[in-house]
């Protein structure tokens, strides 16, 4: 019988042999412990080329901003699972990760993936601020003639400016790294009113998804830089909930305050049908 060629699987991550581990060509005890930030590696470990140190600057505010935003669904759900199962916390940083959606984190890759979809569809990128104000009012337009929303743009809580954006904004100046995405970010910023008649902040995801579409990095993996950056902040709501546990107080006042009605049969057409 003839015989099967050995299997090979190339990766120039990861690789390890009896003497040494070796991650992206580098000898990890010797090359990476130590001296490489875990923002820096995340960020390597995606492009498999090692960062700027601006870039560096910028994408660990991303993580910064990202990491926790108090008793939002995600921390919440991590919480009650762990009151659930303190057996598995992997089970509740699960649990808050897989909340990760259009609502909360996904507006993230939703935003960068946006502007990118528009820039892609300019023949030149304009060379000032009227150039960009004037794409983005094209694009809010058409949003708002096809009843769709603009990600990014709207925060529950921070009405008069989300404090993360501006930030954010000023330290990619600051490295030189303001590329388009954000440029066109802050046109929408500038001309919404006119368009939609009401003035509404440029959130944090939205920022922190323009940002990282600036690094080049994969949009398909945005979403991703928004998980890691939360699983730290789900850690530090495990480590309070170790000491200061609220999870019960929230399972007891739902379950304690809960209230029988009649049955609502689902019909097609009606509300969500």
């Amino acid at each position: 019988m003839p015989e099967h060629p050995t299997a090979q699987y190339p990766t120039a991550l990861g690789a390890s042999s009896l003497e040494k581990i070796t991650l992206l060509g580098h000898d990890l005890a010797e090359d990476v412990m130590g001296t490489v930030g875990f923002g820096e590696l995340a960020f390597w470990l995606a492009t498999q080329r090692r960062p700027t140190k601006g870039e560096t600057r910028v994408f660990e505010a991303v993580l910064a901003a990202l990491a926790d935003h108090g008793f939002t669904p995600t921390a919440i759900v991590t919480r009650l699972t762990y009151l659930s199962a303190p057996d598995s916390v992997q089970g509740a940083l699960a649990a808050g990760l897989l909340g990760g959606g259009s609502r909360f984190l996904g507006v993230t890759e939703d935003t960068g993936r946006f502007l990118h979809d528009v820039l892609d569809g300019l023949d030149d990128q304009p060379i000032d601020d009227d150039g960009w104000d004037a794409v983005a009012l094209r694009t809010v337009r058409e949003q708002r003639g096809a009843k769709k929303f603009v990600p990014g743009l709207g925060h529950h809580v921070h009405k008069n400016g989300d404090p993360r954006t501006p930030r954010l904004m000023q330290i990619a100046h600051e490295e030189g790294l303001f590329g388009p995405h954000l440029q066109l970010f802050a046109a929408i910023g500038r001309v919404h009113p006119e368009v939609l008649g009401r003035t509404l902040p440029l959130n944090g995801a939205g920022v922190c998804g323009a940002a990282l579409a600036d690094l080049g990095l994969p949009l398909e993996l945005l979403r991703g830089f928004a998980l890691l950056a939360r699983t730290a902040g789900l850690i530090g709501q495990l480590a309070e909930e170790l000491r200061h546990p609220v999870a019960n107080d929230i399972f007891l006042s739902v379950d304690l305050n809960n209230r029988s009605v009649d049955p609502d049969p689902y019909e097609p057409g009606g509300p969500r049908g």
